[in-house]
């Protein structure tokens, strides 16, 4: 069932959401310099000391804000909303809350495997989730300003960080050595996005 409420409600719960979220990383980082100071460390070995932290805190920050980014742009074409498409809303949102999670672990298990797959797995479920808005956005005219239909075009553009996110997992997980870095892939959804869109015209 569709209600024709206007669905900035359904947006600011969200933003206030992820924006708690992305908050929730940098309190890790908060937390070393209380511990360098009382071992005696200096400033620069709080730094020092707590890279792995720093880089997967600053890509947290980079995969939250690129999603938010897409959630903005997608909801800004969304006149209505219904049942399914707020429980995949509320779907997504937790795999937002739950990444400063898996980010804490990365810091702490740089080089494990495990560690490695719980992170690109959240982030996979959270890009799952983006891809069921699409479709349903644009399959749906009572729903989306500009909705076109279930087409293969919609379909491929928003199974394309999904598919790369899948990818990066089953490397991830059968190539010994390599981890987080896998997902440099995401970086293919622009160039495939573009070929899409010439082959397959709106």
């Amino acid at each position: 069932m569709t209600t024709s409420r206007d669905p900035d409600r359904l947006v600011l719960f969200t933003d206030a959401v992820v924006a708690i979220a992305i908050t929730l990383l940098v309190l890790p980082l908060v937390d070393a310099v209380s511990e360098s100071v009382a071992e005696h460390h200096t400033s620069v070995q709080v730094i020092t000391e707590n890279q792995p932290k720093i880089y997967t805190f600053l890509l947290s920050f980079v995969v939250i804000a690129q999603y938010w980014l897409t959630h903005h742009r997608m909801f800004e074409n969304v006149k209505a909303y219904n049942r399914p498409l707020t429980a995949v809303n509320l779907l997504w949102l937790l795999t937002i809350v739950v990444l400063p999670f898996p980010t804490e672990m990365l810091g702490a298990y740089s080089d494990d495997k495990f560690t490695a797959l719980v992170y690109i797995g959240t982030i996979l479920a959270s890009s799952v989730c983006l891809a069921v808005m699409t479709v349903i956005i644009h399959g749906d005219p009572e729903i989306g300003r500009d909705a076109t239909g279930y087409t293969a075009r919609n379909i491929l553009l928003a199974l394309i960080p999904t598919v790369l996110l899948t990818v990066a997992f089953l490397l991830a997980s059968t190539v010994p050595g390599i981890t987080y870095t896998w997902l440099l892939l995401l970086f293919l959804s622009g160039p495939l996005g573009l070929v899409i869109r010439k082959r397959l015209p709106a």
